[in-house]
């Protein structure tokens, strides 16, 4: 069951200061739909069991055959935690946009990023960034979207490779400091500086097929 009511979707849609509209974008197969699949699930939409096998966005049946996003999707998600001043918990409405990570699709991308505040760009923490993860970071940047970085698949560099915890940091380390390579490189000077760091809380790790995550501190 959600874990909102229409009536609370409704009160909050007269207060924009609590709303936010994301685009997610990534390199094909990277985990943004699965990812997206667990913010939906703590969202009280779908149930954990199905969460990461689900691919709610995905609505075609062509997107459900292949396993590929082809048409970007949106959802609406309300979320309350507790405010850090102790004055009680505050709600937020966030409309997420799952968009493809094809090549073949970036007008999709382009669309999505036109209608939202800010994008999280998901990188698969083995892969690391990839053409199209330059690609969609690139549009976003044209579009003047601030971007954040949610590094993907942590559980296999846990589960499957048994790496240790200083590769594991080394890995981590290039996949945000080629993504601010990317944005040194195609950032528009009237953004101001948008370079992501786990201490400015716009890096994230964590699993999307598992549900969990976390970031540095400081502010967003």
């Amino acid at each position: 069951m959600p874990n909102f009511t229409v009536d609370q979707i409704r009160d909050i849609m007269d207060k924009t200061d609590q709303i936010r509209s994301m685009s997610v974008i990534a390199h094909v197969d990277h985990g943004k739909s699965t990812l997206t699949d667990s913010l939906i699930c703590k969202a009280g939409i779908i149930s954990a069991k199905t969460a990461g096998d689900a691919r709610f966005t995905d609505t075609r049946q062509d997107e459900q055959e292949r396993g590929v996003t082809i048409k970007s999707t949106g959802v609406s998600l309300y979320f309350e935690h507790d405010q850090d001043d102790g004055q009680g918990r505050q709600s937020h409405l966030i409309n997420l946009i799952d968009s493809p990570g094809h090549v073949d699709f970036s007008s999709e991308v382009t669309a999505a990023l036109r209608i939202t505040d800010g994008a999280m760009v998901v990188v698969d923490s083995i892969a690391g960034c990839a053409v199209q993860t330059e690609t969609v970071l690139r549009q976003a940047l044209a579009e003047r979207v601030r971007p954040v970085l949610f590094v993907n698949k942590v559980d296999r560099c846990i589960l499957e490779l048994h790496m240790e915890p200083e590769d594991m940091y080394r890995r981590f380390r290039k996949s945000i400091e080629d993504v601010n390579v990317i944005i040194a490189t195609y950032n528009d000077q009237l953004m101001g500086d948008v370079q992501v760091a786990p201490e400015k809380g716009t890096v994230a790790f964590g699993s999307g097929l598992h549900g969990w995550g976390g970031g540095g501190g400081g502010g967003g």
